[in-house]
């Protein structure tokens, strides 16, 4: 697949040459809700039949402690801030907190992000999803923010909106577009393989880039199995095609997650699995990442 018309803690990831640049690229794919489950096709929809390439990537990644040493179910608020800042988040307020962050998780996010440490450091960043909004003011004036709304805005100050999608250099948060018909999106709907190859673009063009996936989290909270099959099928061939375009461009791809969620499909809730840490090109050794705190340093030392 084409790259598109733009020609303390150690990842140790091999280097993909790029006569292009010597700086080295990263593209974080971070899927909301993506544990390490049981083998179980009864309440696991993530199988070698269904999503070979997904269930590969998770049997080969480094288990992550997502609990945060707090007590109580993960939280999407607190885990994604520990995840973009590196600093544990449920212990800086003292509990797990579910949905958007609170004054304090705001202000952490705003201080510590990702986007913010390497921006500083002159390595350009960028936060691929698209916003179904009409420009970036839209987007600061909602009511409510995510933890990477937050952290884009503050650490890149721009996000890719509308307009962004429709000329095909942005990546909807369902890959496919087809959730935002109910938003009045009048376009097309495309396939896994043009939003990998979207995704592989941008990704081309950033010294770090982010993706947020999170139709995964919604579809293990529904605790329906068709619904969580057709998600991660989408997931699947969206990495297939993701993974050898990222290679082409010499990007290194890392993906994650917040907390467990999908693996499981017998309750509604969050679950206390580790999450993922799957790193391509393969390490040379395995990553030092233990915690979901420690992947924002690992990004960090790995872009330095």
């Amino acid at each position: 697949m084409p790259c598109g018309k733009a020609a303390g803690y150690h990842l140790h990831v091999q280097k993909v040459p790029d006569s292009r640049e010597s700086r080295r690229k990263l593209l974080m794919v971070f899927v909301d809700g993506l544990g390490l489950g049981r083998d179980d096709p009864a309440t696991n929809p993530i199988t070698p039949d269904t999503t070979p390439v997904l269930h590969s990537l998770l049997r080969r990644a480094v288990p992550l402690d997502a609990t945060l040493g707090v007590p109580g179910i993960p939280q999407s608020a607190t885990g994604q801030a520990t995840l973009l800042t590196g600093v544990n988040a449920a212990k800086l307020i003292g509990r797990h907190l579910e949905g958007f962050p609170n004054q304090a998780l705001r202000e952490l996010v705003s201080d510590r992000n990702i986007f913010g440490v390497l921006a500083a450091r002159g390595v350009v960043c960028t936060f691929a999803n698209a916003y179904f909004a009409a420009d970036v003011d839209a987007v600061r004036q909602a009511r409510r923010q995510s933890v990477t709304t937050v952290a884009a805005l503050s650490g890149v100050g721009v996000v890719r909106c509308r307009d962004s999608l429709e000329r095909n250099e942005a990546v909807c948060h369902d890959i496919t577009r087809e959730t935002l018909g109910a938003r009045g999106y009048a376009g097309p709907v495309i396939s896994p393989e043009e939003g990998a190859e979207h995704l592989a673009a941008i990704a081309a063009r950033h010294g770090f880039s982010l993706f947020e996936h999170f139709m995964t989290d919604r579809a293990g909270h529904s605790m329906d199995m068709q619904f969580a099959v057709k998600t991660v099928r989408i997931l699947d061939r969206f990495l297939a095609a993701l993974l050898p375009a990222c290679r082409n461009c010499g990007v290194t791809l890392l993906l994650t997650s917040d907390h467990g969620n999908i693996e499981d499909l017998s309750t509604p809730c969050h679950t206390l699995n580790p999450v993922p840490l799957s790193v391509t090109p393969e390490p040379v050794a395995p990553p030092a990442a233990r915690r979901i705190e420690d992947v924002a340093p690992s990004v960090l030392e790995y872009l330095s």
